[in-house]
């Protein structure tokens, strides 16, 4: 509940409210900012932000996307709310806006939660509590997290959903994985058939031994094999590492020339 003095509505300066540090959800293409912005040119903002003082500005504690209408929308000052928030208050805060809007996608929800637990020391549980979450949501959720980073991009995008993710996740064999995950992005599939495809494939790899699913023979010594291993879960593409005299070769499959060119912006940037 607000104080009566954290409830009164202050008009400031656009360029005084900042970005939050703790905003869980990362700035992308919104397509509903259109009409948002456009109601926000004609009405202007009607629910103000929320924002604390913090060296000189005023952070935004909630109201991300007004924020940026506002300043899509050319004005120059917008209404808001101050009030105390410690930083974990302003996490908190910041994520249960967004989960309530249905505003964060599943892995900036993991991230924001792993900072709760790490930066904060708030159990599982604890997450659970302030976020009016279960402790199993908030748990499988995390486990996204271990996932490599272009497969956490694909959910990130939109081209895949959390359950597939999980999906993924539970997938102890990277090769498996990886092929699962290409061809649920390539043919759209669901949930359910992602999880029948790598259930198949694990069930082959039991049967017939990693060279059915992989097609690659057990040719490298454990710490070539565990660099290969490595490799395939930081890019989520099959790699294959081949002796040559005292060097060698590093060989990665990419799909098309859309695949290869995200492959170079990954070992590059």
């Amino acid at each position: 509940m607000l104080s009566e003095a954290e409830s009164t509505v202050q008009e400031v300066p656009l360029d005084q409210v900042v970005r939050s540090r703790f905003q869980p959800r990362k700035p992308r293409e919104d397509e509903g900012m259109e009409g948002l912005v456009e109601s926000v040119r004609v009405h202007g903002i009607l629910q103000p932000l929320v924002v604390r003082r913090q060296d000189q500005k005023l952070e935004l504690i909630a109201g991300e996307r007004r924020l940026q209408a506002a300043r899509q929308a050319g004005l120059e000052r917008v209404p808001v709310i101050v009030r105390e928030a410690t930083d974990r208050e302003m996490l908190e805060l910041a994520l249960v806006e967004n989960l309530q809007r249905e505003d964060i996608n599943a892995v900036d929800a993991a991230e924001a939660y792993q900072r709760l637990v790490t930066e904060f020391g708030l159990t599982q549980e604890q997450v659970a509590e302030r976020v009016g979450k279960s402790r199993s949501s908030v748990a499988n959720t995390l486990r996204l997290l271990s996932l490599p980073p272009p497969m956490r991009d694909s959910i990130r995008q939109g081209k895949l959903e959390e359950g597939h993710g999980k999906v993924l996740a539970g997938i102890a064999d990277a090769g498996i994985r990886l092929k699962v995950w290409r061809r649920a992005v390539r043919r759209s599939l669901s949930v359910r058939e992602t999880a029948i495809m790598g259930a198949r494939l694990e069930a082959r790899r039991v049967m017939q031994g990693p060279e059915a699913v992989l097609g690659q023979p057990d040719r490298l010594d454990p710490n070539l094999r565990d660099l290969e291993a490595r490799l395939m879960h930081r890019l989520a593409r099959k790699v294959r590492i081949r002796r040559r005299g005292r060097g060698g070769l590093i060989e990665m499959e990419y799909e098309d020339d859309a695949d290869l060119d995200y492959l170079f912006r990954d070992l590059v940037v």
